[in-house]
């Protein structure tokens, strides 16, 4: 450290010299006596006290946390820096996941997870999944950066959504496998007693075997069949149709075969004059008719008249509800009907053929054709479902026009 100079020392020294020669002293005493003086006054006082450090550090810090709070800000991902444990900035998107409340908490009590706990004492950084960070079924991978001895980043990246289809795709596989089990257990059962038996077993037991095992047959392939259709739809539900299809044209004869020549006198079919026109896919479109008339034609109370009426509305959309006359389905099954495989009464599903995929198939195409679907129930009084597709305006067939005579030049 340096020293100051006595500035105010040396001035007294020498006032008081110049009084004492005025005074009548030896010149060459007063000049020594002085000289004396004034070295006292550099040996004597301490060196000059230099600023502290410890501003200049806090600044420095204050500093590189507005930096790196600027940089981060408005990043897609949630990330927060930590000084040692202490979280002292959180981002924008970190605050939305996580809660404003974590900015200046210790890290390890605003993750709570075993996981996260364990990666923020280590020192060489790296990654790790953390379940139930925001919710009881979020996923996050956690990323932790260090940037020097005292401070690092630490990074979330959501994973909820890829969690979430993977879940489903198990689900599914095995919802698949359990169905596609039932009736092969079943067609093996009856075969394997058939072979086994032979000629000892009663002709009308082989008969009424050889009927369960022709139904179960059937249900496997119409499993099968919705199967590879509710593939086909999944695959082209980002495909906006761009074909126009006459729903007026199309709603008898896809009712109908919904219905099948044993069950077509229990149809009431009401529509429109005119045509009805949306940008649709035909083949799609009469499935999904054929999807509800067949599910409330099995649903419906027997002998009772299944309503498929086709109108439009004031919104310019065409309207199609087909309506069943059955026990009804209470309303917190509501939400679940177009989940694969859902059924209110499974055994009673089963019996009546369904596979548990009609309405899931439905929901598929609605969603392709950029339509709305509902589904209203009361108890005792049957179930309609409501199908609304955008109506398009004609336009004329580019094809057709070539023929006439105007057409040609």
């Amino acid at each position: 450290m340096g020293r100051s100079l006595p500035i105010g020392g040396i001035v007294l020294a020498l006032a008081t010299g110049g009084v004492l020669v005025l005074a009548g002293m030896s010149p060459l005493l007063v000049a020594g006596t002085i000289t004396i003086w004034i070295a006292t006054f550099w040996l004597v006082l301490p060196p000059a006290p230099q600023p502290a450090a410890e501003p200049r550090q806090a600044e420095s810090v204050q500093l590189t946390r507005t930096g790196m709070r600027d940089l981060i800000e408005h990043s897609g991902l949630p990330v927060l820096m930590l000084d040692g444990m202490r979280i002292i900035v959180a981002n924008a998107a970190a605050r939305e996941a996580i809660g404003t409340h974590v900015q200046g908490q210790d890290a390890r009590i605003a993750f709570r997870h075993p996981a996260a706990v364990d990666l923020l004492s280590r020192k060489d950084g790296g990654s790790t999944d953390v379940q139930g960070l925001t919710g009881p079924r979020s996923s996050w991978q956690m990323r932790r950066q260090p940037i020097d001895d005292r401070y690092c980043l630490i990074e979330l990246v959501n994973r909820t959504s890829e969690a979430d289809v993977s879940r489903a795709h198990t689900d599914f596989v095995a919802n698949a496998s359990h169905e596609l089990r039932t009736p092969l257990a079943s067609i093996i059962g009856y075969m394997e007693t058939l072979a086994e038996g032979g000629e000892a077993i009663d002709p009308t037991r082989t008969a009424r075997f050889h009927t369960i095992v022709l139904r179960e047959a059937r249900r496997l392939q119409h499993l099968v069949d919705d199967l590879m259709s509710l593939s086909r739809v999944e695959a082209e539900k980002h495909d906006r149709p761009r074909e126009q299809v006459d729903l007026a044209q199309l709603i008898s004869q896809a009712a109908r075969d919904g219905a099948g020549p044993e069950r077509q006198e229990r149809l009431a079919i009401a529509r429109e004059e005119g045509r009805v026109l949306v940008r649709g896919d035909y083949r799609q479109l009469e499935q999904l008719v054929r999807n509800l008339v067949d599910n409330a034609l099995k649903y419906g109370s027997p002998g009772t008249t299944v309503d498929v009426h086709l109108a439009r509305d004031e919104r310019d959309m065409a309207v199609i509800s087909v309506r069943d006359r059955g026990e009804g389905i209470a309303p917190e099954h509501i939400p679940h009907l177009t989940r694969r495989f859902y059924r209110t009464a499974p055994g009673r599903s089963r019996t009546a053929g369904g596979t548990g995929l009609g309405l899931a198939i439905v929901k598929h195409i609605v969603e392709r054709h950029r339509g709305r679907l509902d589904i209203t129930s009361r108890q005792g009084d049957g179930t309609t479902v409501t199908v609304r597709i955008p109506l398009v305006e004609e336009q004329p067939n580019l094809a057709e026009a070539a023929d006439t005579p105007d057409a040609v030049s």
